[in-house]
C-alpha cells in the first residue's frame, strides 16, 4: 500500500479534533521531523466567521473550501500527525507569508 506524502507548510488539511469542535480545516504550520522533540503538527485553525480583528488572515474563497475563510494565527495548536484526515489544497506563497507575518506581530517577533 502506498503512502501518503508529509504534510508541508501551508497546505490546508482537515483534522479530527474529537467530538467537541469535530472536524475542521486547518493551515499547517510546522510538521515533525525525526529529529524532533515531539511528533506534533503545528497548525492553525481555518474559520468563516471573519471579524477582520489581528490574528485574523483573510484567505478569500478557494475552490477547495465551501466559504469564505481566514486563518485565526491566535488558535495555534499542536496536534498529532494521526489526526490529519485529507489535504484540502495549498495557500499561495503570497497568502501563507502574509500567516507568517501576522505570527510574528502576534508574537512581537
Amino acid at each position: 500500500m502506498p503512502t501518503e506524502p508529509e504534510p508541508l507548510a501551508g497546505e490546508i488539511w482537515i483534522v479530527d479534533f474529537g467530538m467537541v469542535a469535530k472536524q475542521r480545516p486547518v493551515l499547517i504550520l510546522a510538521y515533525p521531523q525525526p529529529d524532533d522533540a515531539r511528533a506534533l503538527v503545528v497548525v492553525a485553525p481555518l474559520t468563516s466567521e471573519i471579524r477582520g480583528y489581528r490574528g485574523e488572515v483573510d484567505i478569500g474563497k478557494p475552490r477547495w473550501l465551501p466559504k469564505p475563510s481566514a486563518v485565526n494565527v491566535q488558535g495555534l495548536a499542536s496536534i498529532d500527525h494521526h489526526a490529519l484526515l485529507r489535504k484540502l489544497g495549498t495557500l499561495p506563497l503570497a497568502q501563507l507569508d502574509q500567516v507568517k507575518a501576522a505570527l510574528r506581530d502576534l508574537l512581537g517577533l
